[in-house]
């Protein structure tokens, strides 16, 4: 099973990878331009997989580029504090 056919395992393997950029060094602004450029390649090549998906890509074929920024800065801020929670327990 693709990690995109899972809204979960989607959102963890986001959420390490964030986890990763951060332990780099790489900074939010960078990171939140990644995302937006991730999001952009998934509603242009990507068919959702499940309902959390179509419901983002729905928002983001109607953002314009502020919101999608705003969108990719949400999803990340999702991802990371699912992270965090995680490692809390």
């Amino acid at each position: 099973m693709s990690v995109l056919e899972n809204w979960e395992r989607w959102k963890s393997f986001l959420g390490d990878k964030v986890v990763q950029a951060e332990n780099l060094g790489i900074d939010e602004q960078t990171i939140t331009g990644f995302a937006k450029k991730i999001g952009d390649y998934l509603s242009k090549n990507v068919d959702p997989k499940t309902d959390q998906e179509r419901v983002l890509s729905d928002l983001w074929h109607v953002a314009n580029d502020t919101e999608r920024q705003v969108l990719a800065r949400l999803m990340l801020q999702l991802v990371t504090s699912d992270k965090k929670f995680q490692t809390q327990q």
